[in-house]
């Protein structure tokens, strides 16, 4: 695909020496500081899960527990591993004597730190040990049943009830669906917390929570077993509770998290402080964990148009890869998204959607690449909405992208019935097989529309990095360079949960995490 387009290097070459020092600007922020997710995060890797008698998370209460006498800023591991030591009990046991207010933290007389971190470390280990043998799975799976062919078919279920989601996805994989991703419910992103259980009611989706991911998963591995494809499983690493999020789809052999670095400040108004903050250790966490993440800039074409903020897409993909890939990520699990979102009443707007598609494939080659599918300009004629669908494919197959969320002819109409679903895989079916090699056959033309559109998206891409560089990434966030959408660093949700880190903070699995990823 080297000589498709006339890429000019130089101008790449900016572009990631921009990201570099975009990236630079805020890691500061990111060592200095956790938050209460990051120490829930730890909590559970520690072994505590449940809730108390009124609901609430047994992480929380933990977490609350330790905040409301001394803060966080040693981190939870420190009162949490001396009361291990000073009862005998494991962390749930501990969390649950604290719920049940039998226990307080602060009556236990304490061990030094030195002495915790040296008689702890073994159960951050096996915690460790546990992740990576789940991830081995993953890898002994798809060497039995191997994925099908890129760009793989993905689809949505999004009932709000698990057991109705789990009878969808089966028949969507039976159907030829490569990847199932479950939209979680409504505003779950402002939850500080995450909800415990098997859930059966939802709006506009279903919970994301620990259960939910194991019966997802299991009936999964039910269906790749019958058709010998492994069927991929999504959900959303984003929002108040992201790193938790991540462990919990860890720990349940989750594919691929929804995991971008700035999706949850710019769209759901979470604070930008703690968003960097926990995007660091999510991300580290998927990882080690051998899951692939897919970030949000096709989000960004649903509040500006498409044609005059292309390079915004872009740019954003560039700072997103280096934060990933500064949390451990390798470039093959860095799942950049983007979308086919032209007015499709603009002349040679396929021919725009074209150049966009192969420009982001040729930057960033090792990454597999989630291309989505037309919705802003969607309507309730199913028929064009097929049609547009259609070309969506077309541009995917032609572009050589990896993950293809498929098109409903019914977006804007209602959720999708399973035949709508059906319909949107036998398009792509069709296309991808008609067309598997046309992506080799084709060049552009040096001095044609696609080359120029190409140019232009990267040339203003360049400018808008470095503005971004120089003025800082919260700067430039205030000031609406991404999406047309102002946040400020002191607004939005969960700036409460932001720690300072003092001197003696230790959190085990950053350590170990660091040190088997190589960062």
């Amino acid at each position: 695909m080297k000589d498709k387009l006339k890429i000019d290097r130089d101008l790449i070459n900016r572009c990631r020496h921009a990201s570099k020092a975009i990236a630079d600007g805020i890691q500061p922020h990111i060592e200095e500081n956790t938050t209460t997710a990051i120490e829930r995060t730890v909590a559970r890797l520690m072994g505590i899960d449940g809730v108390n008698s009124q609901g609430i998370p047994l992480p929380n209460v933990i977490v609350d527990h330790i905040k409301e006498v001394e803060g966080l800023g040693r981190g939870v591991f420190y009162r949490l591993g001396n009361a291990i030591l000073k009862t005998g009990k494991n962390a749930r046991e501990i969390a649950v004597d604290v719920a049940n207010s039998r226990l307080s933290l602060f009556k236990l007389p304490m061990y030094g730190l030195n002495v915790i971190k040296q008689k702890i470390r073994p159960i951050a280990v096996e915690a460790v040990n546990s992740l990576r043998k789940i991830r081995e799975k993953r890898t002994l799976l798809q060497e039995k049943y191997p994925p099908g062919a890129k760009p793989w078919l993905y689809v949505i279920v999004a009932t709000g009830n698990i057991y109705e989601d789990v009878a969808q996805a089966r028949a969507a994989a039976r159907q030829g669906a490569d990847i199932i991703a479950v939209i979680r419910s409504t505003a779950q992103s402002l939850l500080d917390y995450v909800p415990y259980g098997a859930t059966t009611e939802g709006f506009g989706g279903t919970y994301a929570t620990q259960e939910n991911f194991r019966l997802m998963r299991n009936a999964l591995d039910e269906v790749s077993a019958e058709t010998g494809r492994y069927i991929q499983l999504v959900n959303y690493c984003s929002g108040l509770a992201m790193p938790e999020i991540a462990v919990m789809g860890a720990m349940e052999r989750l594919d691929m998290m929804l995991n971008d670095a700035m999706y949850g400040i710019l769209f759901r108004n979470i604070n930008m402080k703690r968003t960097f903050i926990d995007q660091y250790f999510s991300r580290m966490i998927n990882a080690f964990a051998g899951i692939i993440i897919n970030t949000g800039e096709d989000n960004y074409l649903t509040t500006s148009d498409a044609v005059e903020e292309a390079h915004v897409v872009l740019a954003s993909q560039f700072i997103n890869e280096e934060l990933a890939l500064r949390s451990g990520l390798k470039h093959e699990q860095i799942g950049l998204g983007h979308a086919f979102e032209i007015n499709p009443d603009i002349e040679d707007g396929f021919l725009m959607e074209i150049a966009q598609a192969q420009l982001v494939t040729m930057i960033f080659p090792d990454s597999p690449v989630k291309y989505m599918p037309p919705t802003k300009h969607m309507t309730g004629d199913i028929f064009k909405g097929y049609l547009m669908n259609g070309l969506f494919n077309l541009s995917s197959i032609m572009t050589g992208q990896s993950i293809q969320l498929l098109g409903m002819l019914t977006e804007a109409i209602h959720t999708p019935f399973l035949h709508d679903r059906a319909l949107s895989i036998e398009n792509a079916k069709y296309i991808f097989n008609n067309a598997r090699h046309l992506q080799d056959e084709i060049r552009f033309t040096s001095n044609g529309r696609v080359q120029k559109r190409a140019d232009t998206v990267l040339t203003e891409a360049v400018h808008l990095l470095e503005e971004v560089a120089e003025k800082g990434i919260m700067k430039a966030i205030e000031e609406g360079k991404f999406a047309v959408i102002s946040r400020t660093p002191e607004g939005g949700r969960g700036m409460k949960g932001v720690i300072k880190k003092e001197s003696d903070y230790f959190n085990p699995f950053i350590d170990l995490f660091k040190e088997e990823l190589g960062i």
